[in-house]
């Protein structure tokens, strides 16, 4: 339990399944406490709660908010209802970007349903902007640790082009340039900013995307574990990135994917 009794708070956006929940299970069995933020439909929060349920039973303080992260509104309200939970002697020790909201359409200009510069303007505020958003908003209201960490998903599409995948490329490109140049200008308060480049998880954004199941049949012949990443290899990884050693890793993408992308 590295951290227990240190007060230290995971704030985790996309934390009600996937890589995001991976992740919170991982630093719930370390101490770690949770605020989860969520945007999910009615009818699956039954299920959700009892996933946070099994969080708590590590005897660590989780609160949770179904709301739309992306609104300045949703975010200040979120953050004071955080302050107040963490009282005097908490503090964000990371921030976990695990957003997966974006628009899988084709470029074809001849198609109905191809590509707008709208559904670029979306994808990228909500899988790339909205990171310097909330950092933004956790510097301003004094809630980050004095050694801090932002982590975010970004993926093997970030430097490869995919049929409909156009608008979330172009958001894990500036989501990696988002997060550089925070490395540099925030590490005079003591916060670094890493990108983690996962392999194909069986996630359902992963599954959201058109042709998934080829991409994960090829993932899983050319990795040399011959096996996918899971979300708990993932959560594995941003747990290390929590730990004091961890301090100097910044501004850099983080494979997690087992050799996969060598091939």
């Amino acid at each position: 339990m590295d951290f227990k009794d240190k007060n230290y708070w995971a704030l985790i956006l996309g934390g009600s399944s996937g890589l995001g929940l991976g992740t919170a299970k991982k630093l719930a069995q370390h101490g770690m406490n949770l605020c989860i933020v969520h945007r999910d439909r009615k009818e699956n929060l039954p299920q959700i709660q009892e996933e946070f349920e099994r969080l708590r039973e590590n005897g660590i303080q989780l609160i949770s908010f179904n709301e739309d992260g992306l609104k300045e509104e949703a975010r200040n309200y979120i953050l004071d209802s955080l302050k107040e939970s963490m009282s005097q002697t908490g503090s964000v020790r990371v921030l976990l970007h695990s957003i997966a909201k974006g628009n899988l359409k084709p470029m074809h200009v001849s198609s109905k349903n191809s590509l707008q510069n709208k559904d670029f303007h979306i994808t990228i505020d909500a899988m790339a902007i909205s990171l310097y958003d909330w950092t933004g908003a956790l510097i301003n209201k004094k809630l980050f640790n004095n050694s801090a960490r932002v982590v975010s998903f970004t993926s093997e599409g970030n430097a490869k082009a995919w049929p409909n995948y156009a608008a979330v490329s172009a958001a894990k490109a500036t989501l990696e340039a988002i997060t550089r140049n925070m490395a540099v200008e925030f590490a005079e308060l003591g916060i670094t900013s890493n990108c983690i480049q996962a392999g194909a998880v069986d996630t359902p954004s992963f599954r959201a995307i058109p042709g998934s199941d080829k991409y994960a049949e090829i993932s899983l012949k050319k990795n040399p574990f011959k096996r996918l990443t899971t979300p708990e290899d993932v959560g594995n990884v941003v747990y290390l990135l929590c730990k004091d050693e961890a301090a100097w890793i910044n501004g850099t993408v983080i494979k997690v994917d087992g050799g996969g992308s060598l091939k």
